[in-house]
């Protein structure tokens, strides 16, 4: 009897133990745990201040000014309209700061993307004419006619373009365990305000059917044959300022998801971003345009009593028009990159783009509506701080 109670003792006295160790054990992963995860919370960064650029291409498809006297210019030159239009490429500079409170999915950030582009050309076209031998008379020897004039071309066009977008969002990160025990996605509603402004010039001058022409002048009783240089003098200029201001609710969605490393020793992770917005605001169009054809038929004769007169032949100059418009414009855009992160100092780079549609009045005569994007590749550095 006392033999079976020292077997059932010794059998409880081993669940006690092996109760007691597994007890120990979870209590011991729980409390490793726990330290893991408040130093993983300790870790991060309730501050990033980011800092970066972006290459943009600039798509702007405003009306092009285009006279009718420089369809008379000869085959050898290439079009005015080919040098006018604004910048095809400009660089963008780029700021936030996002704020994440202790222990909380909330994400605060303010944003900020300014650029501009230049774009000034001068292109002159022009033939060079030889001498002609010519005799103007009987009794006169022959001479070499040189010329003193040519076919041309001037072309002068500059562009300013400056754009401002200004992003006030607050978001959550619903993503949690989603994409990993360092990701997150961060859905976020805000305020987003944008301003286009551009200021063009164009400067046109051109002689197109300059040419050596036979002329008959009688000295007495004597023909006498001279060559003028009749030409045409075209001259025509334009100016346009187009600009748009608006503001408007934003939705956008950024994530991001590891694919290699941890955060203290160096991370790579896919970052990706979705906005769309909705501006309400306003488009404003000044332009001004003038075109002025002359004609001297003798140009340069070789008596000079024989007198040219540079006559007027037609003189556009329409008054100046302004056109103001209340607009809504929506705007979608998106990015896509990749980002190392190594403790409190993250960089990135990827691709970016932003439609604005029908943002800014591209006419001239009348009103026109024209989108305007900016795309391109970016680069940033952020840094974290507790």
């Amino acid at each position: 009897m006392s033999e079976l109670i020292q077997k059932n003792e010794d059998r409880a006295t081993a669940r006690w133990k092996l109760l007691t160790g597994a007890s120990a054990l979870t209590l011991t992963a729980f409390v490793a745990s726990s330290g893991i995860a408040a130093a993983e919370e300790d870790a991060r960064p309730n501050v990033w201040i980011e800092l970066g650029g972006q290459l943009s291409r600039l798509e702007d498809s405003s009306e092009i000014f285009s006279p009718d006297f420089p369809t008379a210019r000869p085959d050898i030159f290439t079009p005015s309209e080919k040098f006018e239009g604004p910048p095809r490429f400009g660089f963008d500079e780029v700021g936030k700061i996002s704020i994440q409170p202790d222990r909380s999915n909330w994400v605060f950030s303010a944003s900020v993307q300014y650029g501009r582009a230049n774009k000034k050309d001068h292109v002159h076209q022009q033939t060079y004419p030889s001498n002609i031998r010519v005799k103007p008379a009987f009794f006169l020897p022959t001479i070499s006619k040189y010329p003193r004039g040519e076919r041309f071309a001037d072309t002068n066009a500059q562009d300013n373009e400056q754009h401002l977008v200004l992003d006030f969002q607050a978001g959550k990160d619903v993503g949690l365990g989603m994409f990993g025990k360092h990701g997150s996605s961060v859905v976020s509603l805000g305020v987003r305000f944008a301003q286009f402004r551009d200021k063009s010039a164009v400067n046109l001058k051109s002689d197109p059917d300059w040419h050596f022409q036979k002329h008959v002048y009688y000295y007495y009783s004597y023909q006498v044959n001279y060559y003028a240089q009749p030409y045409h003098s075209n001259i025509a200029s334009f100016q346009a300022e187009r600009s748009f201001h608006g503001v408007g609710p934003s939705l956008s969605w950024t994530a991001s998801a590891p694919v290699a490393g941890d955060p203290l020793d160096g991370e790579l992770n896919v970052d990706w971003s979705v906005n769309a917005a909705i501006l309400f605001g306003r488009q404003k169009t000044r332009v001004q345009h003038e075109t002025t054809i002359r004609y001297n038929n003798y140009g340069y004769p070789i008596f000079p009593r024989v007198h040219s007169v540079l006559q007027t032949v037609s003189h556009t100059a329409p008054p100046s028009r302004t056109r103001t418009r209340n607009v809504t414009v929506p705007n979608f855009g998106g990015s896509i990159g990749l980002s190392w992160r190594l403790q409190n100092f993250k960089m990135s780079f990827g691709y970016r783009a932003d439609f604005f549609f029908g943002a800014v009045d591209g006419g001239i005569e009348t009103h026109k509506s024209e989108d305007r994007a900016f795309f391109g590749p970016y680069a940033s550095l952020s840094i974290g701080f507790p």
